[in-house]
C-alpha cells in the first residue's frame, strides 16, 4: 500500500491503540513514546482513555502531559505531549488494573474500530496496537477474537495473514484464533495457495524479487511418508507445487522441528506454518522482548507488540516496552513505503 504522506516532506501520522487498561497496555505505550526516536520519525496520537494514560504516566514518572484531542489530523507534533482520542466510552471507575473488566473489554475494542477508521479515511497512516485481552472482548459481546477479525470485518478485507518477526524469523500464519483440534481442518490445499499468494505478494511490495516461502508441515517428520497423516501429500505439497507452477518460490513441505532454525540460519525469507503454536512458540523462544506482528492483506497498516495484556505485572511499573517500540518502527517503515527495514526512516 503506497503511503498517504510524502515520506521526504512529513512524519507518517500512526494511530496507537491503548489496549486493555486493566493491563499493561497504558504502561507500554506511555514508555514507548518517551523514546525521542518515535516522535523524530512518526505523528504518533493514542486512541483509548485519558485518564488511563494519565495513571500510565504518574505511574511512570515520565515527564509526559496527557491532551485529549478532536482533530487526530493535527496531533503528535510535541514529544512532550502525548495526544489522546477519547471517545468518551469508559469510566474510570470501571478500570480495574490487574483485573477483568468487561466494559474494558469493550471500550477496548471500540478503540481498535475508531482507529481502523481513521486508517480507512486517510486521518492516519498506519496502527500500532497495544494488548487486548480476548477474554473480556468476548464477555462484552465480540464475536471477532483479536485485532486482526475485527480490522478485516471493519475493511472487507478478502485474505488476511498474521506474520510474527523477530529479528531475521518471520512466520506467516494459516490459522491463528483456533483450537488446535479446528485448526487442523483449515489445512486445505486452497487456503494454503491464497496464503503463499498473499505473503508473495506482500514481501514483492517490501522490495524481495523473489522472495523464499518455506512451507511448514503439519505432522511430525512431515508425516513419514503418510505414516503420521494425509495433509502434507493431500494438501500441503499440492499447494507448494501450484504456487511454485505460478512462479512464487515456496519450498517445502519442511518438518517444523527443522524449518525455524533453516529460516534463522537465512535458507527463507519468511515461513508459512500451519497453526498458532507452531509458528509462535520459535518467535517467542528466538527473540521475545523484540517480537512484533505485522498483518498481511488489510488495505492499511497495522503492526503490533507481539504480548498480552500481562493482568500479573499491571500497575507495577515493570513492563517492558520494546515490542511496542518495534511495533511503532515497523508500522513507520510500513507506511513509508520502506518495507522490512532496519532503520527508523528519519526524513
Amino acid at each position: 500500500m503506497a503511503p498517504t504522506t510524502d515520506p521526504g516532506a512529513q512524519r507518517p501520522a500512526i494511530a496507537i491503540t491503548m489496549g486493555d487498561p486493566c493491563g499493561i497496555g497504558p504502561e507500554v505505550v506511555v514508555k514507548a513514546l518517551a523514546d525521542p526516536r518515535v516522535y523524530a520519525s512518526c505523528r504518533p496520537v493514542v486512541v483509548g482513555n485519558a485518564y488511563a494514560m494519565e495513571q500510565a504516566a504518574r505511574m511512570t514518572g515520565l515527564p509526559l502531559a496527557i491532551s485529549r484531542t478532536d482533530d487526530p489530523a493535527a496531533a503528535g507534533d510535541n514529544p512532550a505531549v502525548v495526544d489522546v482520542v477519547d471517545i468518551g466510552n469508559l469510566n474510570p471507575e470501571d478500570i480495574t488494573v490487574g483485573r477483568l473488566s468487561v466494559p474494558c473489554g469493550k471500550a477496548s475494542m471500540e478503540w481498535v474500530s475508531k482507529a481502523g477508521q481513521l486508517a480507512l479515511a486517510g486521518v492516519v497512516d498506519g496502527l500500532a496496537t497495544a494488548p487486548l485481552n480476548k477474554e473480556a472482548a468476548a464477555l462484552a459481546g465480540y464475536e471477532a477474537i483479536g485485532h486482526m477479525e475485527l480490522l478485516q470485518e471493519l475493511s472487507g478485507a478478502k485474505t488476511v495473514a498474521t506474520m510474527l518477526m523477530a529479528k531475521n524469523l518471520r512466520v506467516v500464519h494459516l490459522t491463528t484464533h483456533r483450537s488446535l483440534r479446528v485448526a487442523c481442518d483449515y489445512v486445505k490445499k486452497d487456503r494454503i495457495l491464497d496464503y503463499l499468494r498473499l505473503t508473495d505478494d506482500s514481501f514483492r511490495k517490501w522490495g524481495f524479487t523473489n522472495p523464499r516461502i518455506g512451507v511448514a508441515a503439519l505432522n511430525p517428520h512431515g508425516s513419514d511418508g503418510g505414516l503420521l497423516g494425509s495433509e502434507e501429500a493431500a494438501e500441503i505439497a499440492p499447494a507448494v507445487q501450484q504456487a511454485q507452477s505460478e512462479g512464487i518460490n515456496a519450498i517445502g513441505p519442511v518438518p517444523a522441528d527443522i524449518i525455524f532454525h533453516h529460516a534463522i540460519e537465512g535458507r527463507y525469507d519468511v515461513t508459512l506454518c500451519m497453526y498458532h503454536d507452531q509458528g509462535h512458540i520459535p518467535v517467542k523462544v528466538y527473540g521475545f522482548e523484540e517480537s512484533i506482528t505485522a498483518n498481511l492483506g488489510l488495505p492499511f497498516v497495522r503492526t503490533s507488540v507481539d504480548h498480552g495484556t500481562a493482568f500479573d505485572i499491571a500497575g507495577q511499573n515493570v513492563a517492558d516496552h520494546t515490542s511496542m517500540v518495534e511495533s511503532i518502527r515497523m508500522a513507520v517503515a510500513f507506511a513509508r513505503g520502506d518495507g522490512l527495514t532496519d532503520s527508523w526512516g528519519e526524513g
